[in-house]
């Protein structure tokens, strides 16, 4: 957890040693400035070298001290780098593996570095809407000139080491190391050529300047305005290089830390941070210990060629994991082996997949009419229709053919996974995993926890979400889980907006423009209005007294299923997926207006937005407290990552604890009031009421 210190001679070592990637948290900081200290007393020590332990030199600030006090503690980063440039005697960087953030703030501090190749470098401060704010901005534009900076600062991703010291006159690496393996003795062999030399050079002192000056930097506002659309940090990025190149350092040293503390601050930051840390926390079970035994997928097994059963085979042959694919006809898997191929060859035409990798892939997939070719698959996912009949007759025959130990799984979007698994006799051995389409795709994944689901059968599932490289979200047992369970609410809510006065573009405008990929309408076109008619069926029988409005069953009765029929809420010209407003439709919500004897009112965005969004917000608060989901920020990953929810918002729990709880629900109460809305809808969750009461967050 902190900087180790060992003397080789005549040269000091100091090694940043706090896993997985050596953060730079405060006993680190305080070991690298105690080093220094000791080394530059010993008479005996004539040069430094800083290098990391493990498979990392450092990848920046340790997240577990991000909010805290700790991180501005001092010694604080700036005054490390301030300590590393005063050093008396020359301090080398050996750099390996990951040296990203204030890890590479560290290094360009250093008089001298020295780096394997292989190693990934990058300043990635952006993609949490910052800005590196320890000197990165002011100095590597001075190693590696101003565009080369400009273009790692703004876009935040990593660049090979090798690649850059190849770079003619670049001053970022002295010298490249043969090897990660041969970087030690390299390293200190340097120190030793070095040990001499005064002065002591410094970054901060090589000139900084751009040729074309205004007209570059006024070329990439542009492109940066272009890019980044909601977000400020790029823009700021672009600020700060600029300054490198036309004020004195320490004058750009200070704007720079000036426009860090401003980005701090923003909603959109705060949104990205807080992405950041419900990514990582989705991962984690609290009732399942990191160190849970797993399972081993050495093979899939997957029943249902369709759409969906295709794209979830596609995520593992991805991953090099062999995929058997069950039909119960030859012509539907022919079918559907055909839209694997089609897929994968459009990534080979677009130049995004190698055609021996396609070959791979392929190679790695059989195909079966029979469940006895199962009987070998550590992993076995049914994506056939949605209907729990249907589902039944599956895993009675998996539960028969199944070998002990193999996890049974459904793609399930709505149903009882707990009525799942008591079809076979295995219970422990059943999980819910829910795709979202296209699944090859689409990152998220509801992982569903039945009452007798094993707790080595989800940490297994979790390891292998990460494989396939989707995002797992561990829901409980109930209709829809999170996202279509709070999805419904959602479209309640834009079903009643058409029906007091609201045009579907009018609607789907405004959500949009807000931040989401689609609005509702829009929405139901593409995933098929049908799908939404099949679970409001069920709902008029188990649910009468549940208020809909009546369009989406009248469009659905004019056979207006959306893009698939060329026809839902809007028209689609063949072979476009345009949306052009309809006056059927149109004529259509008039008429049913009229029959209900409503006058359409004039409804502003501000509302139509409000309505939408705190209609997710109470629903989440309810599955929250019912112990649904573990935590707020799993309900954002799941919008996040399967809803098309803005990121700069930060998903719908977190948006409504930025916007306030008090206010969230003081709309909700005159939502509430409207004779056409549903009332008992709008009542807000206990959750929600409590903490809007005690003036506090979504935690």
């Amino acid at each position: 957890m902190t900087a180790e210190y060992q003397a080789h001679g005549d040269v000091a070592v100091i090694t940043l040693n706090n896993p997985p990637v050596n953060g730079l948290g405060l006993d680190t900081r305080r070991g690298i400035v105690d080093g220094l200290e000791r080394a530059q007393a010993d008479a005996a020590v004539k040069a430094i070298v800083i290098a990391g332990a493990g498979g990392a030199f450092s990848g920046g600030a340790d997240i577990k001290e991000f909010g805290t006090d700790k991180s501005l503690q001092e010694p604080n980063l700036h005054s490390v780098i301030g300590a590393i440039e005063q050093a008396t005697k020359p301090v080398v960087a050996a750099i390996h593996g990951v040296c990203m953030g204030g890890g590479l703030e560290l290094a360009l501090a250093c008089h001298y570095r020295i780096a394997a190749p292989g190693c990934n470098v990058a300043l990635p401060e952006v993609k949490l809407g910052l800005l590196p704010g320890a000197g990165g901005t002011q100095r590597l534009p001075r190693v590696v000139g101003v565009e080369a900076a400009l273009n790692m600062i703004v876009s935040g991703e990593p660049v090979k080491s090798e690649f850059i010291g190849a770079v003619p006159g670049q001053k970022l690496f002295d010298r490249m190391a043969a090897s990660p393996g041969s970087l030690a003795e390299e390293a200190l062999a340097f120190a030793r050529s070095v040990a001499d030399a005064r002065p002591l050079p410094l970054v901060r002192n090589l000139p900084c300047k751009h040729p074309e000056g205004d007209a570059y930097f006024q070329f990439a506002r542009n492109m940066v305005k272009g890019m980044a659309r909601n977000f400020p940090a790029p823009a700021r990025c672009v600020d700060a290089v600029e300054a490198a190149t036309k004020r004195k350092f320490a004058d750009g040293l200070q704007y720079e830390r000036e426009l860090f503390i401003n980005l701090m601050w923003t909603p959109e930051s705060r949104a990205l941070r807080h992405l950041f840390f419900a990514e990582r926390a989705a991962s984690k079970i609290a009732d399942v210990p990191a160190d849970t035994p797993q399972r081993e997928i050495r093979k899939v097994g997957v029943i249902g060629a369709g759409t969906m059963g295709g794209g979830i085979g596609m995520n593992f042959l991805n991953a090099g994991i062999p995929v058997t694919i069950l039909e119960m006809k030859q012509e539907a898997l022919d079918r559907g082996i055909a839209t694997i191929r089609k897929n994968y060859e459009a990534q080979v035409k677009k130049g995004k997949l190698k055609e021996d990798k396609y070959q791979q892939r392929m190679a790695l997939l059989s195909t079966t009419l029979s469940y006895d070719d199962l009987k070998d698959c550590d992993l076995v996912i049914e994506a056939v229709f949605e209907e729990l009949g249907v589902k039944e007759a599956v895993f009675k025959q998996l539960d028969q053919v199944a070998r002990p130990g193999a996890i049974l799984a459904s793609n399930t979007s709505t149903l009882d996974v707990d009525k799942i698994a008591a079809f076979t006799r295995r219970p422990q051995d059943v999980v819910g995993m829910h795709f979202f389409s296209p699944a090859n795709v689409m990152k998220l994944l509801e992982v569903v926890r039945g009452k007798a689901t094993a707790k080595d059968v989800l940490a297994t599932v979790m390891a292998i979400a990460k494989k396939i490289k989707k995002t797992a979200v561990v829901s409980g047992v109930c209709d829809g889980f999170i996202g279509n369970r709070m999805i419904e609410q959602y479209s309640r809510q834009a079903g009643f907006l058409l029906d007091e006065g609201a045009t579907p573009q009018q609607v789907d405008k405004a959500i949009e423009k807000f931040g989401f990929a689609m609005g509702p309408f829009r929405m139901g076109d593409l995933a098929g209005n049908d799908i939404g008619w099949a679970i409001r069926k069920r709902r008029y029988v188990e649910k009468p007294d549940m208020k809909y409005s009546k369009t989406a069953d009248l469009l659905c009765e004019m056979g207006r299923f959306g893009q698939k029929t060329g026809a839902g809420w809007y028209d689609y010209a063949p072979g476009k997926r345009d949306a052009i407003p309809s006056p059927v439709v149109e004529k259509m919500v008039e008429e049913h207006r009229k029959a209900l004897g409503i006058a359409p009112r004039k409804i502003s965005d501000e509302e139509i937005v409000q309505r939408l969004v705190y209609s997710l917000v109470n629903e989440g608060a309810k599955i929250l407290e019912e112990g649904i989901a573990g935590k707020a920020g799993d309900i954002d990953m799941v919008y996040l990552t399967g809803y098309g929810f803005p990121i700069h918002r930060g998903g719908p729990m977190h948006y409504a604890s930025e916007v306030g709880l008090f206010n969230v629900v003081q709309s909700m109460k005159r939502f509430a009031r409207n004779p056409l809305d549903d009332a008992r809808s709008w009542e807000p969750a206990p959750l929600l009421a409590r903490l809007a009461a005690e003036g506090k967050a979504f935690a």
